[in-house]
């Protein structure tokens, strides 16, 4: 009941201002005519229409933006921006209508007039101008909403808080704030880790000695990573040869991570689950057995003590 009582108190206003504009836009010549004034008609009609067509933008940007809210409640959030965009094009809208209200035909000539004035500006501002339109694409085709977690060009990794018309700013693990501009994210990978589902797969490489068979490695491992306990537990953890090399087998081990948010506590308890299981199984780790490949860290086990 609330909710409904504060949805109507936003479109209450507007949609009397919009209905009041329109009744004296309608009826303003015969009210002249009744009172007997000595008064042009043309101003009144002016400034009636006017204050209708802004009217209606606005009662139209308050009706659009009720229904994104109640969209982004089943959903994901919608951006900010896509509900900026809208009223700003309403209102665009409600300008040219009242100009050519104004000065009737001939305003295309004035717009003409002005294209030299306009191509100065949108050379000068071609930077900002790209962003803004970069940043009504992102509103448009929303790659990403407020919430996910995005990575740009894997590089930069984070939790989108804000769309605006020109930048995207992002909140990281490590508490930082990182604004990026909308044309340089356009422009570069981009991969949603919250879409279509929060949840994910990840995986992490390992390598052990050929004297271990796969089969007897797949089982360890797995076990090894069922035992996580921050890792989605359905579907299943499970483990893929991905080559087999001269300095050992490598295994991938794949498991679900419930949110991006967790990704790094998932890998680091995938990590200690398989050190424990291969020292509780008499493999040996010496520190020369460690290798770091790229981001990946890489256990290389020699065989079972006997």
């Amino acid at each position: 009941m609330n909710r409904f009582r504060e949805r109507l108190m936003r479109v209450l206003l507007p949609a009397l201002s919009t209905l009041t504009a329109v009744t004296l836009y309608m009826l303003h010549p015969q009210a002249i005519d009744w009172f007997a004034l000595e008064v042009s008609q043309k101003p009144i009609r002016i400034l009636t229409g006017g204050a209708a067509y802004f009217s209606a933008a606005w009662l139209g940007g308050r009706l659009v933006g009720l229904a994104l809210e109640r969209a982004g409640r089943r959903r994901r959030q919608v951006p900010k921006l896509l509900l900026e965009l809208v009223s700003a094009t309403l209102f665009i809208a409600a300008t040219i209508a009242t100009i050519m209200l104004v000065i009737g035909q001939s305003w295309s000539g004035a717009i003409a007039g002005s294209g030299l004035i306009i191509a100065v500006i949108g050379f000068a501002l071609r930077g900002t101008l790209g962003d803004v339109f970069a940043g009504i694409a992102v509103g448009i085709e929303a790659p990403y909403r407020i919430g996910d977690w995005v990575s740009i060009n894997d590089q930069t990794r984070g939790r989108v808080i804000e769309i605006g018309w020109r930048t995207t700013r992002l909140f990281t693990r490590d508490d930082t704030y990182v604004i990026l501009p909308n044309s340089q994210i356009a422009q570069q990978k981009l991969t949603n880790y919250s879409a279509p589902n929060r949840k994910y797969r990840a995986q992490v490489e390992v390598v052990l000695s050929h004297d271990l068979s796969v089969t007897d490695a797949r089982a360890l491992l797995t076990e090894a990573a069922a035992r996580s306990p921050v890792i989605v537990s359905v579907p299943n953890p499970d483990v893929r040869v991905a080559s087999y090399d001269l300095d050992g087998i490598r295994y991938h081990v794949r498991f679900w991570v419930p949110s991006f948010a967790d990704d790094v506590d998932c890998r680091d308890a995938i990590f200690a689950q398989i050190d424990a299981a291969l020292r509780e199984g008499g493999f040996s780790l010496p520190a020369t057995g460690l290798r770091l490949l790229g981001d990946r860290v890489v256990a290389v086990a020699p065989s079972r003590n006997d």
